[in-house]
């Protein structure tokens, strides 16, 4: 991903006596197009470079529910 892109976009703000036009420039490197295949491989890669945040939030958020669950039944005296 080390592309360089330049787009060129000009603004005018109109006569106002002065030159008010702005320009950016990106330029477009060469297409580089990638197959279904490749594309399904490359995702499926990122989502596992996920995995051990998913874990790690997931169970994070069930004990997070089961305390609430038993300060729920401590206040209501259930316990």
């Amino acid at each position: 991903m080390d592309e360089d892109n330049t787009l060129d976009i000009r603004q005018s703000v109109g006569d106002v006596g002065g030159d008010f036009t702005k320009s950016i420039t990106i330029e477009t490197g060469g297409e580089e197009r990638v197959g279904d295949i490749e594309a399904v491989i490359d995702l499926t890669y990122n989502i596992f470079q996920y995995i051990p945040e998913l874990i790690f939030v997931s169970i994070y958020g069930l004990a997070m529910y089961a305390g609430v669950l038993l300060l729920h039944k401590h206040i209501k005296g259930n316990g």
